[in-house]
């Protein structure tokens, strides 16, 4: 029997593993970390046949020789035990790739960028289950994609999807060479993850390659370097903008873009902007690209701007909590990087009570610390990052912040300093 080895035990990896016991592969998943709820998920798949190894880092040994390996999103590419692996011919592919085997007579969309992409995703699933089709969102948001495929095999008589809309990450375009999706969505490009990528030129390739591999391509204009690489190697894309027809690097009838405060999509009058009701511009932007991918869809307007003027935007990503005392709280805790964290700013009244911190990120902080002088009238900063984003705020003459180490805190603090 052939030996199909998953590295990860997160839901994903749980899924790719039935996926191929139900197609009669010996299956073996290992785990770098163990609990109790992971050694009761060992024990039920033990009765499923299925070898769970935890507290196990992958190490490459000729006697134990795979045909396949399913690598999880957060396994680099260039591990050692990968390597070794290739040099002996081992197919090697991502829990998307695999996926992509069982359910590619469905067409995919897939959106990808270092910012917007669960948003986007999220509108393109209302949009299309709006018009009545059979659509869903899976990837980095709601199902993994091999749930749905462990579904389909498990039942082979439930109808394909009309579409399949995935959010992809970078990691996930890097194990997944032989997809083709339909449609392909670029939302935006930052330096990210460069702690794995090495430089912002892999990176990019990374991205490029999953979206050369789509039928029809959909670019963000507005976003800085995808503007700067614009029409000469994307030269068939179709491209939005929220600045008029007059900023698209295509014919307009290719475009998606706002024009005296209607959207304006292959040249047809859509709806107005204003029937949009999340905040900032960067959403917008979102939108046109969400617009966009529903026409080449062949999705009728009036489906489409019921959908917008219906959707409220997505959990912790300037979201709207509750208002005490007549204070605001948003949640914009998807912003994991300094470009989305600036946009999180840009986009809320002034002045503002900022609470950041997390864990530490890589990329240019200097544009999100000038909105910080100038729309923040005190910072409070938790968690490990706190003592260097002090740092980084001095650095540039900013000295109202306050280091409080714990959440519950800083939202105490708040009320204090309104």
């Amino acid at each position: 029997m052939a030996i199909a080895y998953v590295i990860g035990l997160g839901k994903s990896g749980i899924a790719a593993a039935r996926c191929l016991k139900q197609e009669g592969w010996s299956v073996v998943i290992s785990d770098s970390s163990t609990s109790s709820e992971l050694q009761d998920l060992q024990k039920k798949l033990k009765l499923e046949d299925i070898t769970v190894k935890l507290l196990h880092n992958p190490v490459f040994q000729p006697s134990f020789l795979p045909e396949l390996i399913i690598v999880s999103p957060g396994v680099p590419w260039d591990a050692p035990f990968l390597v070794q692996a290739r040099l002996h011919k081992v197919s090697i592919i991502g829990e998307l790739e695999l996926s992509w085997r069982y359910l590619n007579l469905s067409p995919w969309l897939i959106i990808t960028g270092t910012n917007g992409k669960t948003t986007t995703t999220k509108l393109v699933e209302s949009i299309f289950q709006k018009s009545s089709l059979s659509a869903v969102a899976c990837g980095n948001v709601g199902n993994a994609a091999s749930e749905l495929a462990l579904s389909k095999l498990k039942n082979p008589s439930i109808p394909n999807y009309d579409w399949i809309i995935t959010e992809v990450s970078s990691y996930q375009c890097e194990s997944s060479q032989t997809i083709r999706p339909t449609i392909g969505i670029w939302t935006s490009f930052t330096p990210d993850h460069l702690s794995r990528h090495k430089t912002l030129h892999n990176y990019y390739s990374i991205k490029a390659s999953l979206l050369k591999n789509c039928k029809y391509q959909i670019l963000n204009n507005d976003d800085n370097y995808l503007h700067t690489i614009s029409s000469h190697s994307w030269p068939n894309a179709y491209w939005t903008t929220i600045k008029g027809k007059e900023d698209l690097p295509c014919d307009p009838i290719k475009g998606v873009y706002v024009q005296d405060g209607w959207i304006v999509a292959f040249g047809e009058l859509m709806f107005p902007i204003n029937l949009f009701k999340v905040a900032g511009l960067h959403n917008q932007q979102n939108l046109l690209m969400a617009v966009a991918a529903a026409k080449i869809a062949g999705i009728d307007k009036k489906d489409i701007s019921l959908a917008v003027e219906n959707f409220d935007g997505v959990p912790h990503r300037l979201e709207y909590v509750v208002s005490i005392d007549d204070i605001q709280f948003i949640n914009d805790s998807k912003a994991t990087n300094y470009d989305a964290a600036a946009m999180g700013l840009i986009s809320v009244e002034s002045p503002a009570i900022l609470i950041a911190g997390g864990q530490s990120k890589e990329g240019n902080d200097s544009e999100w610390i000038k909105l910080i002088k100038s729309q923040v009238s005190k910072v409070l900063l938790i968690g490990e990052s706190a003592s260097f984003i002090a740092e980084r705020l001095e650095s540039f003459s900013y000295y109202n912040y306050e280091i409080v180490e714990e959440m519950d805190v800083a939202v105490r603090k708040k009320f204090q300093l309104r």
